[in-house]
């Protein structure tokens, strides 16, 4: 996950235009052994569930975010049901096996997060996090049934990128639900899901939480601006220039980068997470 070339070379030209040498990009963790990796995806995973909190993403008992082992790459990390997200820390977390048995934790699982993420984590190797929770913008955006249009730089994160889900049956308690929320879900970072919220994906625990964060806000913005519109088609962003956007703001390392200023914040002033 290293700085895709649209970003080295806006780095490059930074150095020409300043006075001095700019220190390189920060880059992602390189981990020693599977025990230091374990740690780094659980405290991610307890920041995220701080900042999903502080921004209002919460809605009483529902939401997960969750995040696969490094070593027993069938089973994964979440919350524990029924714990608000504020009060999370890494030492609540569970791992889950794919089964839905608590293997490491004692708090009791939520039964729709395993059935919608362990399909998920089994359809797609490559997924390292999944966040779903009901925060309201998403949410109202989900009525609609239909994807986001491109009407903005940050929208551009999404460019060919997600799908809507419309097979919607309830609260998701089959794993079977699960399966074809994964087939709809295919290669994409997100899907809308018909009348129930968001779903992100990543390659990290940061990039998947950043992901839900700028897709909630890219909801909301829509909102506000097909309500000014007053039912006038909005300007969409062209097919050149969401095409040279993309690569730059919709990378997985640019969702990893995006999540680091928002993590020293909530580091900063919530350390107990890390307990």
């Amino acid at each position: 996950m290293n700085a895709p070339a649209e970003l080295s070379s806006m780095h490059q030209r930074h150095q020409k235009l300043g006075d001095g040498v700019s220190p390189a990009l920060p880059q992602p963790k390189k981990f020693a052994n599977v025990q230091e990796e374990r740690l780094h995806r659980k405290q991610m995973l307890a920041a995220s569930f701080r900042l999903f909190s502080r921004f209002g993403f919460d809605e009483g008992v529902a939401g997960h975010i969750t995040a696969r082992d490094p070593e027993f790459t069938d089973t994964f990390w979440v919350n524990p049901f029924g714990m608000h997200f504020s009060h999370i820390k890494v030492s609540d977390l569970l791992r889950v096996d794919h089964r839905g048995n608590v293997v490491e934790g004692v708090l009791p699982v939520n039964e729709a997060a395993f059935a919608i993420h362990s399909r998920i984590h089994h359809a797609r190797p490559d997924v390292v996090a999944a966040a779903h929770t009901h925060a309201p913008h998403g949410r109202a955006w989900a009525t609609l049934g239909k994807p986001l249009d491109i009407i903005s730089l940050d929208s551009c994160a999404f460019y060919n990128d997600h799908v809507v889900h419309n097979d919607f049956e309830g609260v998701v308690l089959d794993v079977d639900e699960g399966d074809r929320l994964a087939m709809s879900l295919g290669k994409n970072k997100g899907v809308i899901l018909q009348s129930h919220g968001l779903l992100t994906v990543g390659d990290s625990v940061e990039a998947a939480a950043w992901w839900y964060i700028a897709m909630e806000r890219c909801c909301q913005v829509q909102l506000m601006a097909e309500a000014a519109s007053h039912g006038k088609p909005l300007k969409t962003v062209s097919k050149a220039a969401a095409e040279q956007a993309y690569p730059i703001v919709g990378s997985s390392y640019s969702g990893w980068f995006q999540f680091q200023p928002l993590l020293a914040r909530i580091s900063k002033d919530q350390p107990d997470l890390y307990d």
